[in-house]
């Protein structure tokens, strides 16, 4: 029954087939949240969470970048045109240049807690890539080596030899990407909580291993099954509308904190708000639609030669040390205890001390 099949349904049906388990899904995501207890309940109830596309009956708030950026005084935004698409950045502080890239899926917003203690020591260039926020969503070049090459024309545009990069979840993997094709243009890298996709992506099971849905282990490891549904065409564009966008990305932003509570409710708001955006999350599912090739591409690196550090979650920490101690030879990784996945909102003291220790 689950060996070779001698004849394949037709597209249409296995699609289908695929969209009614994921309604399913989100079916049950809605029984579930009304019963979650605490600060996450108490403003994100799936009856009263803010909708956000057109098909919502009421607008859902938003956010600009001005609007946000008043809230870090000495802060403000950039947009340049680099490689044919206009990037957007948030800048502030003085000293070393510091690129930060932010992950899938939130914005530049998620390193606001870090913002002002770094900048104390680092001019902080906060990157929305090729795809997010207000940077530009184009079609194609959502491979890490071309969104490397659009960091690394930015950086010299803003007048930069060499600088300082650093990446959470996505980011992470394309500041990788950009220390391993222009070492020379890198002083040392930072990765958080992910590696660049590697031959260990292929080994992830198609059905969740035991205990990873155990509420009660907050160190649970944890079972990435978005991987596969965002590389799936135009799935998520047709069934993520309105109320089963803020369902799904809730569940996410809940299932990868340490604790439910990890992003506040202001905080899902505005990277709802961003990702409900026309092709904004067509963008987002392009930097997984490209894994495959990012993988294959990851083979001709030789191992990274410039300074990296690793900072994990208590359920990232082991698949980042592995994949650091074996392709970055100067390099370490530290767990962050009691954190999830979201460590610069989790845990923003901690990782602005471990940015400054490393980056000097």
């Amino acid at each position: 029954m689950f060996g070779h099949h001698s004849r394949r349904p037709a597209r249409g049906a296995a699609l289908a087939l695929i969209a009614s388990m994921l309604l399913l899904v989100l079916s049950a995501c809605a029984q579930r949240d009304d019963r979650q207890g605490g600060e996450r309940a108490a403003g994100i109830h799936a009856d009263n969470v803010a909708y956000t596309t057109a098909s919502k009956p009421a607008a859902a708030k938003a956010y600009s970048d001005e609007e946000l950026v008043k809230e870090l005084p000495g802060f403000k935004n950039g947009y340049k045109k680099v490689n044919g698409v206009k990037l957007h950045y948030v800048e502030g502080g003085k000293g070393e240049p510091l690129f930060i890239l932010p992950g899938w899926p939130v914005t530049w917003y998620s390193f606001r807690s870090m913002m002002p203690e770094l900048s104390k020591y680092y001019h902080l260039y906060v990157v929305e890539y090729r795809g997010m926020g207000s940077s530009d969503k184009p079609q194609s070049g959502y491979d890490k080596k071309t969104m490397a090459a659009d960091i690394h024309a930015l950086a010299q545009a803003l007048g930069y030899e060499r600088i300082y990069i650093a990446g959470h979840d996505i980011g992470a993997t394309i500041a990788y990407a950009y220390a391993a094709n222009y070492p020379q243009a890198t002083k040392k890298v930072l990765l958080m909580d992910a590696s660049h996709p590697n031959e260990n992506f292929l080994n992830i099971p198609i059905l969740p291993p035991a205990g990873v849905y155990d509420e009660s282990n907050p160190e649970r490891a944890k079972f990435y099954w978005w991987f596969a549904v965002n590389t799936i065409p135009g799935l998520s564009e047709q069934l993520l509308q309105g109320k089963q966008l803020d369902l799904v990305y809730n569940w996410i932003y809940d299932y990868m904190g340490y604790t439910k509570d990890a992003l506040s409710k202001k905080e899902r708001e505005v990277y709802l708000a961003a990702y409900s955006q026309p092709d904004a999350l067509r963008a987002g599912n392009e930097w997984y639609k490209t894994f495959r090739e990012d993988i294959e591409t990851f083979k001709t690196y030789p191992p990274l030669s410039v300074p990296a550090l690793g900072i994990a979650g208590v359920s990232g920490y082991g698949m980042l040390e592995q994949f650091l101690s074996e392709h970055a030879p100067n390099s370490r990784t530290v767990k962050l205890e009691k954190t999830g996945h979201w460590i610069m909102e989790e845990n923003p003291q901690a990782a602005a001390r471990l940015f400054r220790s490393f980056f000097r």
